[in-house]
Order: C-alpha cells, then structure tokens, then sequence
C-alpha cells in the first residue's frame, strides 16, 4: 500500500517520493535532451497517478547553465501535477532559481522540499529564507572541528541526525514533520563494512528518540540492489525482491518515506520470504563473508 499523506500511525504505509525526473534515466535524459515538456509532464503524471506524494526533480548539470531552462522544466511539471516538487541539487544558487520558480498555489499550498541539505552545507539553510520549505537532510556525513567526515556507524548516522534536526527546529523554525532524513543505502555487493546494518541500526535510534517524534526517515532503495543480477534464486525479481526487503525492516524500525519509482510495486515481504532471509543473513556479514551471503540471493 501506498499512503500519501501521514504514514507513522500505520506499519504497512509508507511515503513514496518519485525519482524518475532524473537524466539518470536514459528515457527522461532522452525527453530533456529533446526539450520534450509534454513529455516530462506525462512522466510528471504516471508518478503522481501511480502514488507519488512529492516528486524528486533534477535536470542535471544544465540547471547550472541554463536556469531559463530548469524554469520552464519547473513550470511544465507544476502545470500538470499539483504534487509537492523535491529540488534534488546542493548547489545553493540552483536551488534559488528552483525555489523561486515554485508555485506553491498550483501545489495546493505543499511547501516545495530542498534535497539535500548535510551538516556538511549548512549554509544551504539561507534558502528557508527565501520561502517555506520542507528539507531532506542527509545523515550520511559530519562536520567534525570544522571538517567533513563520513559516518560509518549507527550512532554517528543518528548523532548527525538529531544534531542537525534540533539545530533547524531551534536556530531555523521549522517543525519536526517539515524535516527528513536520508539515511544513505549502500549498494548491497560492495557493502562489506555492514554500511546497510548500520543504516537500519540508525533507523532504529532515530525513530525511537522521543525528541524526534514527528520527523520522517527516507532512504533511496534502488541503490540496493545496483549490479546485481535481476532474478533471485527463487525466481522472484532480485532488484524488487531487495528494496521491499529493505524497506520491510526499515519500515518496522520507523521509516516512512521511500525515494523510489511509484510504479514499482513497494510493499511489506512475509517473514518466509526468500530474498527477505537471505537479506537478513548479509545483513549479519562482514568481509568476504557478506559477499558469500549476497552470492545466496541468486545462485541456489
């Protein structure tokens, strides 16, 4: 199932954030390469149709060259969608242009979301000056006596977090429900550190903190199951297979929003699942022996 509005209250709904307006995909690099508005606006609308509460939007490098352009992409979706837009760019000026280009009327009064905001950047925070916003903040990276450092482990994803989260509702304004966190997911073949163990170990802390009740937690599922062959040993579609699984346990754990493809078919796996308890088996690994347990999703 998939629920667009609040999705704490109930274990089985989740928030789905569309992220095909990405030239990432070679159909939609195709129809901005073409400058194909109708073409994005249907893309715009199959999202929205297929469950899409927000839309995660990027036209790539070319936004910083031709802001005219990324206007008139912005306005194109508007026209067609009233869902809220998710400006994907950590480029504070390109976020200007997005932002202002907003029409938050034609959203019926969704506050646009800035993607991604990182203790790392935080002078991306000017920008909640510039309208009401919601922000996607990334929890993958610190600031750390004035330096930027990865996080590696539970704690440190969920330090960031909290840190972070406090700061905008104290110094910033903004309440708890206007804030999301990304906790980053590995791709699953070259996670041999238990980067997605502590991943889901963050979740947790950060779902069952009193003093972030309220907020919501997101991750990017397709980055799982990246290089990985597409069926499972039973048959099943692997990539799928692997995003719902991730999100089964994320999703019991607090996590609410996904950044994904509407259409993909998201949704809960029974405990007898087989890519489900293999997933919990690499999720125990570390080393070669994680690549051993993630060998088992698709050689019986």
């Amino acid at each position: 199932m998939i629920d667009a509005g609040p999705s704490n209250a109930n274990p089985t709904l989740f928030t789905i954030i569309g992220d095909r307006i990405n030239p990432g995909f070679k159909s939609t690099k195709a129809l901005l390469d073409a400058g194909d508005m109708a073409g994005v606006q249907a893309l715009a609308k199959r999202q929205v149709d297929a469950g899409a509460a927000a839309l995660d939007f990027t036209i790539g490098p070319r936004a910083k060259d031709d802001p005219q352009f990324l206007v008139e992409v912005i306005r194109a979706v508007q026209a067609a969608v009233s869902a809220a837009i998710c400006f994907d760019y950590p480029e504070h000026a390109v976020q200007e242009v997005c932002l202002k280009a907003y029409d938050a009327e034609r959203a019926r009064g969704a506050k646009p979301i800035i993607n991604s905001m990182a203790e790392t950047r935080w002078n991306m925070v000017e920008l909640l000056s510039i309208r009401p916003c919601r922000v996607i903040l990334m929890a993958s990276e610190r600031l750390e006596d004035g330096i930027g450092k990865p996080n590696k482990t539970a704690a440190e994803i969920a330090g960031t977090a909290k840190r972070a989260t406090l700061r905008l509702v104290r110094e910033h304004g903004l309440v708890l429900d206007d804030i999301i966190i990304d906790v980053s997911i590995s791709a699953l073949i070259a996670d041999t550190t238990g980067m997605n163990r502590e991943a889901l170990a963050a979740i947790g802390l950060i779902g069952s903190d009193p003093e972030l009740a309220g907020l919501h937690i997101s991750g990017g599922l397709s980055n799982i199951a990246q290089q990985l062959p597409p069926k499972a040993a039973d048959g099943s579609d692997l990539k799928l297979q692997l995003e719902c699984a991730f999100l089964t346990l994320g999703r019991a754990l607090g996590m609410d929003t996904v950044l994904a493809t509407p259409w993909r078919g998201l949704h809960m796996l029974p405990e007898d699942n087989y890519v489900l308890g293999v997933f919990k088996q690499v999720l125990q690994a570390s080393g070669t022996d994680a690549l051993r347990q993630v060998r088992k999703l698709y050689r019986k």
